[in-house]
């Protein structure tokens, strides 16, 4: 009998169990099904408005209206509304995707910009390129091109009448800087090649460099050209990737660079969403090319998306020390969707984890604050994960680096003096009037001619926001509203006489600084965006840092890398 009772109380236990669990399961699918049923029911209504309100102003509305035009405005705003990355693409601008994916387009392959003037200028000629090699230079404004009148325009004109079909020839009519009669050049449009490795060389005798601009279909291939150049053919015995200031581009690019250091067969990123298509795991499926060269990767705060699953999967697999600042912190995944009439809807439609299973998004696009823009993840939400090694990393909203160089803080002054026209005209009128220059390295102007730029920019009157100023005033408005305003005065003045605008002053206290932004503008003019670079580096205190790192300290990359004396139970 007891043990009759005992099967009988063990056979009910197990019933009650799974019969509440089923209907536990049955309750979930229910309110799974109500929701859904609420979504679609919530779409249909809108559909059914939008369809009516577009309706009725195409209808009854005073005035004519392009309903194609308005209809964009909508779908825009709505895509804005999500986040950034979110976005409509039609048919006639799918050449933007197609750059943004390949590097690739039909075109003179010129960097163009507009002025306050409405005119449009060739602002820098790609290296080699159609416009380059037919004699257009920076500082060239556009007045027509194959006879369209392009004298007030806007630069998305411009470019796609540049564009076109490799092998055609445009006409361009340019006013050259400092010249009365226009000038003609026949550029013949051919296939554009973008290269996201800008420039690699080695930094001293045994550091290699590369510098990555982007991530398209290309990049993983320009990274192990560069690379076995500098290991194979210079010496080099480690590596500096720089991936400061790129915002990212293809995952699977950046999937393919990490693969380049690790073993085959690695996990490098995860990706969840709400749809089942959305999970995946994503490992490196070659060969490595050096899984033991010592390896730098700098990073700052423009460093973003697919620049972030490299130098966190980096990072997590304690192959590579990070240096400089925290990185963007972009941690979602877009993919494109065909649409009617050819267009396309870039979506976003995933999170990625990296492999200590870190999500580093930094902004909340589902929660806005009170002036409606999205807000930050709080620092009480960052959870702590760990490398392969056992070292802590954060979901700090962005990559945090190993080794945290800090950038100087440059003035107001020279913000204003690299986007203004004068300055731009300045180097223009240089280059002119200077056949040749010295190598990137070593060119600097003098200081005479330091001295006329200043008296050209007295003369123009420069003008620069001075931020210092403003926050001043409310300074004395505060202290005038709580009453502190007579006893403060004789302080509040002299501040005041010490923040007075000065532009000589100005100009002579920050001279090293601005010489230094027109050397690396004259010396582009003559070499290109790879000279610019060339030019930089030796005066940049991140690169400078990791070649010491690199150079003098593999004692302390090995400690950087490996596992903490504790290793924390994962």
């Amino acid at each position: 009998m007891k043990k009759t009772h005992l099967f009988l109380s063990m056979f009910v236990m197990l019933f009650t169990g799974s019969f509440m669990t089923a209907c536990a399961q049955q309750k979930a699918k229910t309110e799974q099904q109500i929701e859904e049923d609420r979504s679609r029911d919530q779409y249909i209504q809108s559909m059914d408005i939008l369809s009516n309100v577009i309706g009725n102003v195409r209808m009854y509305f005073v005035d004519t209206v392009n309903i194609n035009k308005m209809a964009r405005r909508g779908i825009d705003a709505m895509l804005g509304g999500l986040d950034p990355y979110t976005e409509y693409i039609p048919y006639e601008d799918m050449d933007e995707l197609k750059l943004m994916t390949t590097g690739e387009y039909a075109g003179v392959g010129a960097i163009i910009a507009q002025r306050p003037d409405s005119s449009v200028y060739i602002q820098s000629p790609m290296q080699g390129m159609p416009a380059d090699e037919a004699g257009l230079i920076a500082g060239d404004r556009i007045l027509t091109i194959d006879g369209k009148d392009f004298r007030k325009s806007t630069t998305p004109l411009v470019s796609q009448a540049l564009k076109g079909v490799a092998g055609t020839i445009a006409k361009v009519t340019v006013m050259r800087y400092g010249e009365t009669k226009p000038r003609t050049f026949a550029v013949k449009r051919r296939k554009v090649i973008m290269n996201t490795v800008p420039y690699s060389g080695m930094l001293d005798g045994s550091v290699g460099y590369i510098r990555l601009n982007g991530f398209t279909d290309k990049s993983a291939e320009e990274v192990r050209t560069a690379f076995f150049d500098l290991r194979d053919k210079k010496g080099a015995k480690s590596l500096v990737l720089d991936l400061r200031g790129n915002g990212g581009g293809l995952m699977q690019a950046a999937i393919e660079i990490v693969n380049l250091f690790v073993p085959k067969g690695k996990e490098v990123v995860t990706t969840r969403g709400r749809s089942a298509e959305s999970a995946a795991v994503f490992r490196t499926l070659t060969e490595p090319v050096d899984t033991k060269i010592p390896i730098v990767v700098l990073i700052d705060g423009q460093s973003a998306s697919s620049s972030e699953i490299v130098a966190g999967a980096l990072q997590d697999m304690d192959r590579a020390v990070l240096m400089g600042q925290k990185s963007y912190g972009k941690g979602l995944v877009q993919t494109t969707r065909q649409l009617p009439y050819n267009g396309i809807i870039k979506l976003t439609t995933a999170k990625y984890y990296i492999p200590s299973g870190r999500c580093i998004q930094r902004m909340d696009y589902s929660q806005a604050n009170q002036t409606g823009m999205a807000t930050t993840i709080p620092d009480s939400l960052h959870k702590v994960f760990y490398t392969a090694a056992g070292r802590p990393v954060e979901d700090a909203g962005g990559i945090l680096p190993d080794i945290e160089v800090k950038q100087d803080t440059a003035a107001t002054l020279l913000y204003y003096i690299a986007v203004n026209n004068d300055v731009f005209d300045y180097v223009t009128d240089y280059f002119l009037r200077h056949k040749s220059i010295g190598q990137p390295e070593t060119f600097s102007i003098t200081d005479q001619d330091y001295a006329a730029f200043c008296r050209m920019m007295e003369e123009k009157k420069f003008d620069y926001d001075r931020q210092s100023g403003k926050m001043l005033e409310k300074l004395e408005e505060l202290a005038k509203i709580e009453g502190y305003l007579p006893d403060a005065n004789a302080e509040l003045k002299a501040l005041r006489e010490k923040l007075k605008p000065n532009l000589a002053r100005d100009l002579r206290r920050f001279k090293k600084e601005i010489m230094n932004h027109l050397n690396n503008e004259i010396v582009t003019r003559y070499y290109y965006e790879r000279g610019s670079i060339r030019q930089s580096l030796p005066d940049d205190k991140v690169v400078k840092e990791a070649v010491r790192l690199l150079r003098d300290e593999p004692d302390r990359i090995a400690r950087i890398l490996s596992a903490p004396k504790s290793t924390p139970k994962k």
